[in-house]
């Protein structure tokens, strides 16, 4: 099982690097970064922050908006292009168990996906170390932990959509829905709803933090601005509920599980499925 597990990752990261999109999609982030870079960002100051600490806080926004759509998009096709192809049926031939193929291919993609991002964070920090810049350790670690996480949350998401569409278009558009649904879903439109329909602020604040990309969006704030004053009154409700400790364990923890609870999802109803 493990063997044909890490033989089925190992083809599965194969493939991937040798893809067109995994081109692109290694070009924006590095080329994100670089422009971040060669803009002087890290000289800059702005609500105190400044250096690496300011281009870590900007490239990891921007990460938020683009990682997730990039992922979905490319991993729903997964399942849903392997079963158009008849790579499903040849597989059936193939001592590979569903388990192994099925997992194998998550995590490939996963080394596929996340290796380009966490690069251009690695730039980031020779580039400041070049620079003389002090580097904030435990920002990069933490900031480091979060963009795990969100990848494996969006790589477990696209493999839930494409076990479940039967073609790769229904699987691509259904992946853009959730996105854009969930983009949606940030803190400032529930806070419109919260001044139109007069709700409480713990209710909406509990809606916001069922939102993945809510979760990490405010832990990434809130490893380098501890009292979220960039949030407003609602850092209130949540400093208070969790406390900066609490909140940025919650943030790495419960993208993973959402993540993992997708997959194995998928999982079950791949294996229980029509392969066809």
């Amino acid at each position: 099982m493990f063997k044909s597990l890490a033989h089925t990752a190992r083809l599965e990261l194969t493939e991937s690097i040798r893809a067109r999109w995994f081109l692109v999609y290694s070009l924006v982030f590095g080329a994100v970064m670089v422009l971040l870079l060669a803009s002087g960002l890290t000289d800059s100051r702005v609500m105190g922050f400044t250096g690496l600490s300011r281009t870590l806080t900007t490239y990891i926004q921007i990460c938020m908006a683009i990682l997730p759509i990039f992922i979905l998009i490319t991993m729903v096709r997964s399942v849903a292009g392997d079963r158009e192809a008849g790579v499903l049926e040849y597989m059936l031939a193939l001592p590979v168990s569903l388990g192994a193929w099925y997992w194998g291919k998550l995590l490939g993609r996963y080394v596929t996906v996340f290796l380009p991002v966490f690069l251009a964070v690695v730039v980031a920090v020779a580039w400041a170390g070049v620079r003389g810049f002090d580097v904030p350790w435990m920002e990069f670690l933490f900031s480091t932990a979060l963009l795990v996480s969100l990848t494996w949350c969006f790589l477990g998401i696209g493999m839930l959509i494409s076990t479940i569409a039967k073609t790769s278009d229904v699987a691509q558009g259904a992946a853009f829905t959730v996105w854009l649904v969930l983009l949606l879903f940030l803190d400032l439109i529930l806070l419109g709803a919260m001044v139109r329909e007069q709700m409480s602020s713990e209710v909406v604040v509990t809606i916001a933090l069922l939102n993945p990309m809510q979760v990490f969006r405010t832990a990434s704030m809130l490893v380098f601005d501890p009292e979220l004053i960039l949030m407003g009154p609602a850092a209130h409700v949540i400093l208070d509920a969790l406390g900066r400790t609490g909140f940025l364990i919650f943030g790495f923890v419960y993208p993973l599980v959402f993540g993992t609870l997708s997959a194995v999802t998928g999982f079950v109803l791949f294996r229980r499925g029509d392969l066809q």
